[in-house]
């Protein structure tokens, strides 16, 4: 199936490793040119280097900082001269209790899981629309669904970036513009095997009797960006092995 996105311009968020790197690595492979980031240049040069060994006639090109950073939001929006692919992806906050949590706490991870994906979709978005065509994926969390007791924070600055992206469905989707979110549950991922009690109720419970390889979640990703996802817009798509107890 040709998903039509040679030549397409995407920009993908922490995308050294993990589930954006999978997303990065299946968008470059289907002809897309990509910009990805990340915070550590060894790794963000060693991840550049295989997505084009795979994908050797999409560009790829790097952006190294935190995308928590204007600066670095700025370089990504700026990194193509024509943005038709937003991919937000971001490290959830830590695990805790919620009574261990101050104001500071609150606000760093309202600014990680949401603010600097809304700020991402500001910049390019627009642009999308002016030329007919625009993808943005938002990859949160099956806690979006489900919320899980341990990442409290997580659940609720997800959850509140679905809702506002939503809303701007209505005001895009007749422009070419689609907007959808990723709710991953528990996949192959250094931070799910580093994060035992985040993830040990979802693990102990997995009716698929595995975890996600991220290259599923690359191939759905790269599927909602391409020309035969154009009626599909503000949907929540948890990929989660069957975890999830209700159909609605």
């Amino acid at each position: 199936m040709d998903l039509g996105l040679t030549g397409k311009n995407a920009i993908v968020c922490a995308a050294s490793s993990g589930l954006g790197r999978a997303c990065a690595t299946a968008l470059a492979r289907e002809g897309a040119n990509v910009v990805i980031n990340g915070r550590t240049v060894e790794t963000l040069e060693e991840t550049a280097a295989d997505i084009r060994s795979q994908a050797p006639d999409s560009e790829i090109r790097l952006v190294v900082g935190d995308v928590v950073d204007q600066s670095v939001r700025d370089e990504l929006a700026g990194a193509f001269p024509e943005v038709d692919i937003l991919i937000n992806n971001a490290g959830g906050p830590p695990p805790g209790d919620f009574h261990d949590w101050k104001r500071d706490d609150w606000i760093s991870a309202v600014d990680q899981n949401m603010l600097t994906a809304i700020e991402l979709i500001r910049l390019t978005i627009d642009g999308m629309a002016d030329r007919g065509f625009g993808r943005i994926v938002n990859i949160t969390s099956s806690a979006v669904r489900v919320p899980i007791p341990v990442i409290g924070m997580s659940n609720a600055t997800r959850a509140g970036l679905s809702n506002f992206v939503f809303g701007l469905v209505p005001q895009y989707s007749s422009k070419g513009v689609t907007i959808n979110n990723l709710l991953p549950g528990p996949f192959d991922t250094a931070r799910l095997r580093k994060s035992k009690e985040i993830t040990k109720h979802l693990t102990g419970n997995a009716v698929a009797g595995r975890v996600g390889d991220p290259a599923e979640m690359g191939a759905m990703c790269a599927f909602l960006c391409g020309q035969y996802a154009g009626y599909i817009n503000g949907q929540n798509f948890l990929m989660d092995g069957g975890l999830y107890p209700g159909n609605f």
